[in-house]
């Protein structure tokens, strides 16, 4: 299988899961009306309507600042698919497909309702304060894991390139 179709397939897995663990949470499980649900000791389930960009920030609900952060990120998916396209490891290739999945997982969600819907929360207790992770979602996972693995590919995942020797 090259590198190409990898991307693509991880691509479009992403997007499906994502999808469908936001249509089984908000239609038949019905996180809204659950409000939050208590997993383990340490995870919630939440609904959360991001209408922001990654960690909520820049929240503006104004019809400009939504269609200008959608043509931000319709510009990032092409120019990642591109690199994609270019791509000559598996890894680099899987983790791109990763990313391009997740923006546009959470593309589909501002197209269709507005804003991303988070649902993920970890948190903890400690000397009796709560701390409380950013609320999020698979599409979010795929994106951290693959600008991690872009990261591995960098940093480690080659040996040092030699130099010819100019003369």
């Amino acid at each position: 299988m090259t590198p190409l179709r990898l991307g693509i397939i991880s691509a479009t897995v992403t997007v499906i899961l994502d999808q469908a663990s936001k249509l089984w949470l908000l239609n038949v499980f019905d996180l809204a009306r659950r409000g939050a649900v208590k997993v383990t000791p340490f995870f919630d389930l939440v609904l959360a309507w991001n209408i922001g960009i990654s960690f909520g920030w820049l929240q503006n609900d104004g019809q400009a600042a939504q269609i200008a952060l959608m043509a931000v990120k319709v510009i990032a998916v092409v120019a990642l698919a591109i690199w994609m396209a270019r791509s000559h490891t598996f890894l680099a290739t899987v983790a791109l497909g990763l990313i391009i999945g997740g923006a546009i997982g959470n593309g589909i969600d501002r197209l269709a309702y507005g804003a991303v819907v988070d649902f993920a929360l970890f948190h903890v207790e400690i000397g009796g304060n709560t701390y409380n992770w950013y609320v999020f979602n698979l599409a979010d996972v795929a994106i951290v894991a693959g600008v991690a693995a872009l990261l591995y590919d960098s940093f480690l995942g080659y040996p040092p390139q030699k130099r010819p020797d100019p003369g």
